[in-house]
C-alpha cells in the first residue's frame, strides 16, 4: 500500500477533525455495543468492496483529509514527525482501512540488493544504509568510476562492498566474471595497513560468502605459501596491502586479466605511509583500464590522491563528497576534551580518566611511539599493546581479544587509527597532540561510530605542544577541563561498588546481618555514613589525596602568580618569585606556564609548601599569589615558531627566538619539574635570549 504524505497544513486539519469527532460521538450508547456495531459494519463493508473499490475509497478519503474540513470518515489519526530520521509513519483509519507506514528513506529494501545479501544485512542488524552508502550504491552498480569522501566512522567499507558484490552476482559484471578452479580475481582492494586489510576482508567474507563468492587477504608479516595456495585455487576478491600485493605480482601469483573492480580505500593514508610507488605500479599492471571500474575512497583529498584520480579514473567519474568545505571534519557525535597533564603524571591520570569517562565500554589509548605503547600498557591493569613491532599473529590475537571483550583497554600507535570498526569503543585517549590534524580526526573517530556517541580525551603539556592548530583546522571546539580529582574518581568507584553490592545474592545476608547490626549500634554513625565507608573500602579508598590542576600531580597545588604587569617570559616569573621566596622553595616549582592573556603565570608546588608561598607574597607589594580553583587558558608552545610560546590571540607573546630562556649571564636555572638543567634562570644582569636552540 503506498504511503500517505501529510503536509504540515493538513496535520492541523486532521487534528481539528479529530477533536470534532470526539465531541460528536459522545452519546448514551454503551461502548461495548458501539464496538460491536463498528466491527460488524467494517466486516460487512470489507466483504462488499473489491480491491478496486478499496483503492477508489482510499483516494477519496485522502482527498477529504487534505481539502475538506467539514466532513470525514476518519475516526482516528496518529502522526509522527515526518522529519524523523528513521522515516515517516502515518497511521490513519478511513472507514474500513488501516494504517500506512513509510520506510526509512535509505531502507535496504529500496536498493537493488538481492535476497541473499539483504538477509545477511538483516541478520547483522542493518536495516538501512548510511548516507555515503546510499549515495554511492547506484553509481557503483551502474558501472561508473567513483571518488568517495566521508568522515571517519560513516561506513565507507560497505559503500563499495555491497554494490561490488551485487554487480558480480546479478549486475553488469556477472556475465564476464570468470568462474571455476584457478580463476583470476575480479576485484582488487588496496588498503594501507594489515589491520584494515583484515577488516575489509572480513566484510567480503561475511557478505560475499553469503552469495557464493570467495576472498583472500594479502599482507606482510604472514607466510607466503597459504596466500599463494589460495590464489592458485582461484578467488573472486583480493584484499591486501600494497607491499604484499606487489610481491605477489612480481612472483607471478596474481593475474589481472579478468579484473572488473579496483578499489583504493584510505588513499590519503597510503600516501602518508609511503606507498605511492607501489600503488602506482599495481594500478599500472591493468592492461585495459577501460574494462575496469575504479573506486577511490578517502577521508581527505591531498594532491597525490587527486593526481591518482585524474590518471587512473575515467574522465566521466562521479564524486560524492560528504565533507566538502565544511569546517567541522571530526566526528560530530563525539565529545572532545583536552586535559593539561605532564608526562610524569600520565600513568596516574589515565586510569582515572578511564574510570570517569569510559562508561564501562572499551578504551583505546594512542601513543606517538611504539616504546610508549609498550610501557604504558604494562602499567595499566588488563591493557594490551598494539604496534608495528608486534608480530602479526599476535596483533590479530590482540584485536580479536579486544573486540570480544576479553580485555577493555588497548594501547596503540597509529596502526589502530584508521578504519578499524570495533563496537562499543566509548573512550579514546590521546597521550599528546598528534603531529597532524588528520591523525587527530581519525583517532577520535574510533569512537562515536555508526551514529553512536563517545568521548575523545587528549592530554597535552602547554609548555611542549599546541592544540590551537587542531582546534582550528578540524573545527572541533574542545572542552577545556582538568584531570579528574581523586574525589571524582572515588565517586565513580563508589557507584560501581554500589551496583555490585545490589547484585549480591540475598542468601548471604543472614550471615552478615548480626555483624552489621552490632556495627551500626556501636559506631555512633548513621547507616548512610557506615555504608559510605563500606563502599570506600570495597573500592580500595582509605583516603583521598589532592591533585594539582596544571600537571595533575598528586599532593600538589596549582598557584597563580600576578605582578601587575605583563609576563613576557617564564624566566621573568621565576625572577619575581626569587625576590620574595627562598631559592630551595622556588626550585620545587613544577611546570610554570604563562597564562593566555600574558598577565600571569601558573605553576604547581607541593601541598606542604603552599603556606610558605602565600606568606611570601606579603613581602612584595606588586605581587599576588592565590590557589587556583579553575585553571585559566594557557599560552601554548608553537613548534612551528621554533618552540616559542604564543598567546592564541590573547596577547603576551614570548619574545624568545629559540625557546631557551635565560635570566642573564651567571643566572642559575630553577627549571621545570624542579630540575636545574631546564635552562630557566631568574637571576643575573638583564634578560638574555637564547637563539635557535629550542631547549628549555
Amino acid at each position: 500500500m503506498p504511503a500517505l504524505v501529510i503536509s504540515d497544513d493538513s496535520k492541523s486539519l486532521i487534528k481539528e477533525k479529530k477533536m470534532k469527532l470526539m465531541v460528536q460521538t459522545v452519546d448514551d450508547t454503551p461502548s461495548s455495543e458501539k464496538k460491536d456495531k463498528k466491527s460488524k459494519k467494517s466486516k460487512d463493508s470489507a466483504e462488499r468492496l473489491s480491491k478496486k473499490d478499496m483503492k477508489k475509497k482510499r483516494k477519496a478519503a485522502e482527498a477529504d483529509d487534505h481539502e475538506d474540513e467539514g466532513t470525514s470518515d476518519t475516526s482516528s489519526s496518529e502522526l509522527v514527525d515526518p522529519d524523523n530520521s528513521k522515516g515517516k509513519k502515518v497511521k490513519l483509519s478511513h472507514g474500513d482501512e488501516e494504517l500506512v507506514k513509510e520506510e526509512h528513506p535509505n531502507a535496504v529494501s529500496k536498493f537493488r540488493i538481492s535476497d541473499g545479501l539483504r538477509e545477511k544485512l538483516r541478520t547483522n542488524g542493518i536495516e538501512y544504509l548510511f548516507p555515503i552508502q546510499a549515495m554511492t550504491f547506484d553509481i557503483v552498480l551502474d558501472g561508473c568510476d567513483l571518488v568517495g569522501r566521508a568522515r571517519t566512522g560513516q561506513g565507507k567499507t560497505l559503500a563499495f562492498v555491497l554494490p561490488i558484490l551485487e554487480s558480480l552476482i546479478k549486475g553488469p559484471a556477472r556475465e564476464s566474471r570468470k568462474t571455476g578452479h584457478g580463476r583470476p580475481p575480479s576485484v582488487l582492494v588496496l588498503l594501507p595497513t594489515r589491520e584494515l586489510a583484515s577488516q575489509v576482508f572480513s566484510d567480503f567474507e561475511v557478505y560475499g560468502g553469503a552469495v557464493g563468492l570467495t576472498s583472500c587477504c594479502l599482507y606482510g608479516g604472514a607466510p607466503y605459501h597459504p596466500q599463494e595456495t589460495k590464489l592458485r585455487r582461484g578467488v573472486d576478491i583480493v584484499v591486501g596491502t600494497p607491499g604484499r600485493v606487489k610481491d605477489h605480482l612480481e612472483r607471478g601469483n596474481i593475474d589481472f586479466s579478468s579484473l572488473k573492480f579496483r578499489v583504493l580505500d584510505e588513499a590519503d593514508e597510503m600516501l602518508r605511509m609511503g606507498f605511492v610507488e607501489d600503488v602506482e605500479l599495481i594500478l599500472g599492471k591493468v592492461e585495459d583500464a577501460s574494462k575496469v571500474q575504479t573506486l577511490l575512497f578517502s577521508a581527505t583529498l591531498p594532491h597525490w590522491v587527486k593526481d591518482i584520480s585524474s590518471r587512473f579514473l575515467k574522465p566521466q567519474k562521479k564524486t560524492v563528497d560528504l565533507v566538502g568545505n565544511e569546517k567541522m571534519k571530526a566526528s560530530t557525535s563525539v565529545r572532545h576534551i583536552v586535559i593539561p597533564c605532564s608526562t610524569a603524571a600520565r600513568p596516574q591520570v589515565i586510569p582515572d580518566i578511564i574510570r570517569c569517562y569510559s562508561s564501562g565500554g572499551r578504551t583505546i589509548i594512542f601513543t606517538e611511539t611504539k616504546e610508549s605503547a609498550s610501557q604504558l600498557s604494562g602499567t595499566l591493569p588488563g591493557a594490551r599493546a598494539l604496534h608495528g613491532d608486534i608480530q602479526q599473529s599476535q596483533r590479530e590475537v590482540t584485536l580479536s581479544g579486544f573486540r570480544s571483550g576479553k580485555f577493555m583497554t588497548l594501547v596503540a600507535t597509529n596502526v589502530a587509527a584508521r578504519g578499524l570498526d570495533i563496537n562499543d569503543v566509548q573512550l579514546i585517549i590521546q597521550c599528546e597532540p598528534p603531529r597532524d590534524v588528520e591523525a587527530y580526526i581519525h583517532r577520535s573517530g574510533r569512537t562515536g561510530r555508526a551514529g553512536n556517541t563517545g568521548v575523545a580525551v587528549m592530554l597535552y603539556d602547554p609548555r611542549k605542544s599546541s592544540i590551537s592548530k587542531i582546534e582550528k583546522e578540524s573545527g572541533v571546539k574542545f572542552e577545556h577541563v582538568t584531570a579528574p580529582q581523586p574525589s571524582d574518581v572515588a565517586k565513580a568507584a563508589g557507584l560501581e561498588a554500589a551496583e555490585s553490592i545490589t547484585q549480591i545474592s540475598d542468601s548471604v545476608v543472614p550471615a552478615f546481618k548480626l555483624a552489621a547490626e552490632e556495627l551500626l549500634n556501636s559506631s555512633g554513625m548513621s547507616a548512610v555514613e557506615l555504608l559510605a565507608k563500606a563502599l570506600a573500602k570495597a573500592s580500595g579508598y582509605t583516603e583521598i589525596k589532592s591533585r594539582s590542576l596544571l600537571n595533575s600531580l598528586e599532593n600538589h597545588v596549582t598557584l597563580l602568580l600576578e605582578s601587575g604587569r605583563p609576563f613576557y617570559t617564564a624566566s621573568y616569573a621565576f625572577g619575581v618569585l626569587k625576590r620574595v621566596l627562598p631559592e630551595e622553595k622556588v626550585n620545587n616549582v613544577k611546570g610554570l606556564t604563562l597564562v593566555a592573556d600574558g598577565n600571569g603565570a601558573v605553576f604547581d608546588v607541593p601541598s606542604e609548601d603552599v603556606d610558605t608561598f602565600l606568606t611570601g607574597q606579603e613581602n612584595a607589594a606588586d605581587m599576588s599569589l592565590e590557589v587556583v580553583k579553575t585553571l585559566p587558558r594557557l599560552q601554548e608552545r608553537d613548534p612551528s615558531r621554533g618552540g616559542r610560546f604564543f598567546s592564541n590571540g590573547h596577547g603576551g607573546f614570548d619574545r624568545g627566538n629559540g625557546g631557551r630562556f635565560s635570566g642573564g649571564r651567571g643566572g642559575r636555572g630553577s627549571g621545570f619539574n624542579g630540575q636545574r638543567n631546564d635552562r630557566f634562570s631568574g637571576g643575573g644582569r638583564g634578560r638574555g635570549m637564547g637563539r635557535s636552540n629550542n631547549r628549555w
